[in-house]
């Protein structure tokens, strides 16, 4: 039997982490098979995930360019798809999470009469402006996607108060959990060496919405917390992004106990979380990370659509001024009690087989066996 074409899309570094399981499951699949389609915006971090997981696109758009606009990177997006779609015409498509390249993937999928699988469904903030833009990018993509793969019960209900069909939502887990448990068994990702007596804090932002002062409130909160904690040392990967690293070394650079370092590789990234004391970040994907390596996180965000980590307790909200980071990142560092609660290795995104339940799951629709074991029955809750 020949295996069906299904379309992988990514660009950025955090969508290659969560869709290298399914590329990886797909290829054992005995009757899918995955076409990777790659928009390289984030270009060399994306780079570096491909020769971690050892993928090689079937197609890399190559998109990345200098500060380009929404409107331009969503025309340019919509134009190569459309070119790539109509040579492949895969059975089916898989996007991810929220990115621009998301809701064009899916536009140009619908215009052609792909069916879309959208994994990571169902974040909400419930706010359309925040975060800017993929609330809304996640939110129209629910609107044209048919395989609706949430990772949590709180993402199946989102869905479900939308109105979205049932059997068209499946709760899976999270890949990126999938992802991380496969990567740590690296050599690579064990944790780096930190000084005895020392503490290390690793701190990213690289959020739209934290661009200009909320990022200067971050970078000031950093170095009160430098001045205040002799004993404590800052690990600040720098995103690429003129309008983040222009901030973070205009207030960061030269301090002795702040090492200002391209972003990581993925291993490396790992490495930098399970050595550190705790993780300051704007980032979706590391809500859902450190806290599977015990790792309390401040979300550096007015509001999260992983809700689930703030409600285990392994995640707090605080935002973008500088007073409330201060208080609230001292408090884990001087109260022992509040920092065991936080660090308890839980988890809520999921146990690391949501790859093989989604490629399950598409394997018996596009075959046309739909047995009655649909949705919110995938995983254990």
């Amino acid at each position: 039997m020949k295996k069906q074409d299904v379309a992988v899309v990514f660009g950025t570094r955090p969508e290659a982490v969560k869709m290298a399981p399914l590329v990886h499951a797909l290829r054992a699949s005995r009757y899918l098979k995955p076409v990777v389609i790659v928009t390289a915006q984030h270009r060399e971090m994306l780079d570096q995930m491909l020769r971690i997981f050892d993928i090689v696109p079937d197609y890399d758009l190559d998109l990345m360019r200098p500060n380009q606009g929404l409107s331009e990177l969503t025309a340019r997006l919509t134009l190569s798809l459309d070119d790539v779609l109509k040579e492949v015409k895969p059975r089916a498509m898989l996007v991810q999470g929220d990115t621009t390249s998301v809701l064009a993937a899916s536009l140009v999928a619908f215009y052609h009469r792909i069916p879309v699988g959208h994994v990571e469904a169902g974040l909400r903030t419930r706010d359309m402006r925040n975060p800017f833009p993929e609330e809304m990018n996640r939110v129209l993509t629910g609107r044209l996607a048919d395989w609706h793969f949430a990772p949590t019960r709180s993402a199946v209900d989102n869905l479900l108060e939308e109105g979205v069909r049932a059997d068209s939502v499946f709760m899976t887990g999270n890949t990126v959990i999938d992802a991380l448990l496969e990567a740590r068994k690296k050599p690579e990702a064990a944790a780096r060496a930190v000084a005895p007596g020392r503490r290390m804090v690793l701190v990213t932002t690289h959020r739209r919405e934290n661009f200009g002062e909320p990022l200067a409130n971050i970078c000031l909160a950093v170095r009160q917390l430098l001045e205040a904690n002799s004993d404590l040392d800052v690990l600040f990967p720098v995103h690429p992004n003129p309008n983040v690293s222009a901030v973070v070394h205009a207030v960061l650079s030269g301090h002795p106990r702040v090492t200002l370092c391209e972003p990581l590789d993925y291993l490396s990234f790992i490495s930098a979380m399970d050595a550190a004391y705790f993780v300051m970040s704007d980032s979706g994907g590391v809500q859902e990370e450190a806290p599977a390596l015990g790792k309390p996180v401040l979300v550096l965000r007015e509001e999260t659509e992983r809700a689930e980590a703030i409600s285990f307790g392994v995640a707090e909200l605080v935002g973008t001024d500088t007073s409330r980071i201060v208080q609230r990142a001292q408090n884990l560092l001087s109260s022992g009690e509040d920092y065991r609660q936080m660090a308890t290795g839980a988890s809520p995104f999921g146990d690391g087989h949501a790859a093989g339940r989604i490629v399950s799951i598409l394997e018996r629709s596009l075959s046309g066996n739909t047995s009655s074991e649909q949705g919110l029955l995938q995983m254990e809750t």
